[in-house]
């Protein structure tokens, strides 16, 4: 029987709606659901329209944690979201209550179900070297003196990770060569894991809404307001918030908007990529369903 599930899917798939149906069903059962997240950006308040964050409403339907407790100049990580992840999910297992992670950061997802060997901080200077420059050379060029185990593990346009690698690398810390080598089956608790997909159109009309949705709550302000009291690397990194910059005083260009579809809808092919690397998950395909009759499935799996 799984102590633990963990909902996982690509963004705008509707992880947290689905949450809170199983939420619902389970508390007609006599458990007591808490949601857990695993988002690297939904950790920060202050981003909670840009990054998707369940709303104060969906909080009231179901109890989240490790969801905006940052600010946005903290610099955070897998190994510490780990420790912090570990403990929640072991607090509330031994509280008698059933932990639904749910999020679409796989590592994260990957770092609250496992132990996994994640790399060491580098030093300050190194990283501030390789952030000057891969601001000044690009994301390419940097890729292409990798070695070549690592480089064929990573696109070349995947700034975050080329900049990680680098790091690693520079400091003399042996990198992972692909993001599935992070991953072991062998969980800390017995787990439902489930992914979530959708037929490709039907998620391209989700994703567009999603960021139309964003815009009209107050995206662009929100990222605006982070930039300007200070907002660290990791913050930076969520999607759309270079594009949403460059509107100034008012709505972005609709050519930034576009870009930040486009960032989205790469993303969400990455997090179907991680998603079927996954050992032990079970697909569900959501296509022209309701949230209750996919929570209903996952209940009946339990």
């Amino acid at each position: 029987m799984s102590d633990v599930v963990a909902i996982f899917g690509p963004t705008a798939v509707g992880k947290t709606g689905v949450a809170i149906e199983l939420a619902e069903l389970l508390r007609g059962r006599g458990e007591d659901p808490v949601a857990l997240n695993c988002d690297s950006i939904q950790v920060y308040r202050g981003l909670e329209v840009l990054s998707g964050a369940a709303t104060a409403e969906e909080r009231s339907r179901l109890e989240h944690r490790l969801l905006s407790f940052l600010d946005p100049s903290e610099e955070f990580s897998a190994g510490r979201y780990a420790e912090l992840a570990h403990a929640e999910i072991d607090r509330l297992l031994a509280d008698g209550r059933r932990p639904i992670v749910v999020g679409g950061t796989g590592l994260y997802l990957r770092a609250a179900l496992a132990d996994l060997d994640l790399r060491p901080p580098v030093p300050a200077e190194v990283r501030a070297e390789v952030e000057a420059e891969i601001a000044e050379r690009g994301s390419e060029a940097l890729h292409a003196e990798l070695e070549p185990a690592l480089a064929a593990g990573v696109a070349p346009g995947d700034r975050k990770r080329i900049a990680r690698l680098t790091e690693l690398e520079r400091a003399g810390i042996e990198g992972h060569e692909n993001a599935a080598g992070l991953w072991t089956a062998r969980l800390r608790h017995p787990t439902l894991l489930v992914g979530l997909v959708v037929d490709r159109a039907e998620l391209a009309s989700r994703i567009d809404a999603r960021v139309d949705a964003m815009l009209a709550a107050g995206a662009a302000e929100e990222a605006r307001a982070a930039d300007e009291g200070g907002v660290s690397r990791t913050a930076r990194a969520a999607l759309g918030f270079a594009q949403l910059l460059e509107g100034h005083d008012g709505p972005p260009p609709p050519e930034a908007v576009e870009a930040m579809k486009a960032a989205h809808r790469r993303y969400a092919r990455r997090q179907i990529t991680w998603m079927r690397r996954m050992e032990g998950v079970r697909l569900i395909d959501r296509t022209g369903r309701v949230d209750s009759d996919l929570a209903a499935e996952m209940a009946s799996l339990l």
